[in-house]
């Protein structure tokens, strides 16, 4: 039987502790170079990262539990449901640029999974192809028990190209000063991925998510499909006030 790797609430390293590297600023912004939560050393190109054919053998494992979102049509469910101060047409590009950010600073972008400050990135390495991957660690809420939180460590690929972010889930990991990470084990590993499709005028969220179970978990999936929203997820509604400084409010809904 395939063991079951899971992340502890409590007892791991915590960024700001011995180990643990500080807070990081997002790559791109104004006084925030590229490779700013690294240990100092330039990003350099290596071998291509195994991330995305590790998220995909995990997804089709039938032990694994495996949940997919609907894709958001963005500037369909701003027409619908948001007021703006001023016009937005919401693009593809965007919404790339923000899948980018949210891979360093989800602290900045998933504020209500991802206790703020607690997000930083090392050891970013550039790869062929415009791709780069680095790792992370960051303090989340459970997904079953939101009231507590673990720390999570990541090891992350950004492919413009595909314009997919990979995000594997591992118990362990070395930090910026190589004594070892290690991941909470109050729930399950888990990989993510979010990626971008549709047209530049027309673009669409995409999100899945595989916990590495030894069978099929219904209290994870219902988790996930139960909640009908008809909101923006949250790193996107952020994204438009924070970096296009645009006013957002939720019209109110009907009955």
């Amino acid at each position: 039987m395939k063991r079951e790797k899971t992340h502890e609430a409590e007892g791991a390293g915590v960024p700001g502790e011995t180990g643990v590297p500080g807070e990081a600023g997002v790559p791109g912004e104004a006084g925030v170079q590229d490779g700013a939560g690294m240990s100092g050393e330039p990003a350099a190109p290596v071998s291509p990262p195994t991330h995305e054919a590790e998220f995909e053998r995990a997804w089709a494992d039938p032990d694994n539990t495996r949940i997919e979102l609907a894709p958001v049509d963005i500037n369909r469910t701003l027409a619908r449901y948001y007021r703006t101060n001023k016009p937005l047409r919401f693009t593809r590009t965007m919404l790339w640029d923000m899948e980018v950010k949210k891979a360093f600073r989800p602290d900045l972008y998933i504020p209500s999974v991802v206790t703020k400050g607690s997000s930083q990135y090392w050891n970013q390495r550039a790869v062929a192809g415009g791709t780069e991957s680095f790792v992370r660690c960051s303090r989340q809420r459970l997904w079953l028990v939101p009231s507590e939180h673990g720390l999570v460590l990541e090891r992350v690929f950004l492919n413009p190209g595909r314009q997919r972010v990979t995000f594997i889930g591992t118990a362990e990991l070395p930090g910026r000063d190589g004594d070892p990470l290690r991941a909470g084990e109050g729930q399950p590993l888990f990989h993510v991925e979010h990626s971008v499709d549709g047209s530049e005028s027309r673009p669409l969220n995409l999100w899945r998510i595989v916990f590495l179970t030894d069978g099929p978990r219904q209290q994870l999936i219902d988790r996930f499909t139960l909640a009908k929203d008809v909101w923006l997820r949250e790193f996107v509604e952020i994204y438009i006030r924070r970096d296009l400084k645009i006013a957002l409010n939720r019209r109110e809904l009907p009955g």
